[in-house]
């Protein structure tokens, strides 16, 4: 779990993510505070959303994460090591792409809507590919976009 800023129209908003050990992101939140209250919207947000509880939590040092945390599920492990949690920093970037292209966010709302969306997409065409063989990932890539062909034609239709 990681914050990062966000300017929108000037103002400075964190964008909350979370991602799972493989670097898929599970949720994210658009919020205008980084305190405790802001961290635990965004622990119930995120637990309400997921089959199965977590076995540990990897956050950075915030001190409102920790208060989340101890708070919503006092029994998990909580890790705050230094470069533990590279892979929730790393996964701000393909969005901060995005944001760069569109030429910012104008709300918090479309922030919140977009990142959504572009994150499960993301999950779906990021794939390894250093860690399989070539045909594999052909294989993958050609069933992402049939998924993404399907998911499309019926949000179309509705």
């Amino acid at each position: 779990m990681d914050e990062v800023f966000v300017k929108i129209y000037g103002d400075l908003h964190y964008l909350w993510r979370a991602v799972d050990k493989d670097g898929d992101k599970l949720d994210i939140l658009v919020q205008k505070r980084r305190n405790k209250k802001a961290a635990i919207k965004f622990f119930r947000k995120l637990l309400k959303g997921q089959q199965a509880t977590p076995l540990k939590i990897v956050t950075d040092k915030l001190r409102s994460c920790s208060a989340a945390k101890s708070e919503n599920i006092p029994s998990i492990a909580h890790c705050t090591e230094q470069y533990e949690n590279n892979r929730c920093e790393l996964s701000h970037q393909p969005g901060r792409q995005q944001e760069r292209q569109m030429g910012r966010f104008k709300s918090p709302g479309q922030a919140q809507r977009f990142l959504a969306c572009n994150g499960i997409v993301n999950n779906l065409f990021r794939l390894g590919s250093h860690h399989i063989k070539a045909r594999n990932y052909k294989i993958l890539r050609e069933r992402a976009f049939s998924e993404w062909t399907r998911v499309n034609c019926v949000h179309n239709l509705a």
